[in-house]
């Protein structure tokens, strides 16, 4: 595959970043992935905006580009020729001492990564998908709030603990915070409908601020659908009449089977796609 290093097209095999970068030395850097519609970046102003947010907290001198970054992804939709595609756009904090410095890092490094989308499975949009609990605890959030920073660890566990429960093949994992409050899944923000209301976790929880999760909650509230936010338990989606998952890639995934660590099994509603999470996809799409 063609990336962009710097806003230079490279080949993938021929990329480099300095082992001083401190992204690499530290996990000092951010990212946001997203897909396109039609060549066009969704919801990009708004990757962008946690983006610059995350780099001043961090002291990464970088102000994102939009006009800049449209035109590299142009350049890397043709390069690659992909009609659309899955894009990762990571800004490292670039090249510093060996410790632990205070001031701005001034040098950041900007990669942006392109590959095809994954086939869309139709059979899981129209009957929904399963949601494996895990043992596994959400850890605690870089500063106030979550970042979507390098810091993966916590998600790689996670999936590597999902791949143990035989029965959740093709299953989404679910992480609940310390307290046993529900957090996120492993690639995805988590919502439920009890009643005809709209709930999901509070940032307060430490999970990350999703854009998708902010734009369902969009939607939700222009079809008058009320929402809320809180902190939640694993008994509250046992008892829901819908749960869904959002996430740029996957966009919303409806839910319709839990799993437990132990096995044990339970199916939401009446095990098919509930009528608000079809008309939140419907309106999504």
């Amino acid at each position: 595959m063609i990336i962009s290093v710097g806003g230079i097209l490279t080949d993938d095999k021929e990329a480099v970043v300095s082992v001083y970068d401190h992204g690499f030395l530290y996990g000092l850097g951010l990212f946001e992935t997203f897909r396109t519609y039609n060549k066009e970046p969704f919801l990009l102003p708004e990757h962008l905006r946690r983006l610059s947010e995350g780099c001043r907290e961090l002291g990464i001198d970088y102000e994102p580009d939009h006009a800049h970054i449209q035109r590299l992804i142009d350049g890397l939709l043709g390069a690659n020729k992909l009609e659309d595609a899955y894009i990762r756009y990571s800004v490292s904090a670039g090249t510093d001492i060996l410790g632990l410095p205070s001031g701005v890092y001034q040098n950041p490094t900007e990669i942006i990564y392109i590959k095809p989308l994954p086939p869309r499975d139709e059979k899981t949009y129209a009957h929904g998908k399963a949601l494996q609990l895990l043992k596994l605890p959400r850890n605690t959030p870089e500063g106030l709030y979550r970042f979507k920073s390098f810091h993966y660890m916590n998600n790689i566990l996670a999936k590597r603990e999902l791949q143990q429960y035989a029965w959740a093949t093709g299953a989404e994992g679910l992480m609940l915070t310390e307290e046993g409050y529900l957090a996120e899944g492993i690639v995805s923000n988590i919502f439920f409908i009890k009643d005809s209301a709209c709930y999901t976790p509070s940032l307060d929880t430490g999970i990350l601020p999703g854009i998708t999760r902010a734009y369902v909650l969009q939607l939700a509230q222009q079809q008058q659908i009320p929402t809320q936010n809180g902190q939640y338990r694993w008994e509250d989606l046992m008892e829901a009449d819908e749960v869904f998952l959002v996430n740029s890639i996957q966009e919303i995934v409806p839910i319709t089977t839990l799993f437990t660590p132990s096995g044990q099994s339970h199916s939401i509603g009446n095990g098919v796609v509930g009528p608000i999470t079809h008309q939140l996809s419907e309106l999504y799409n």
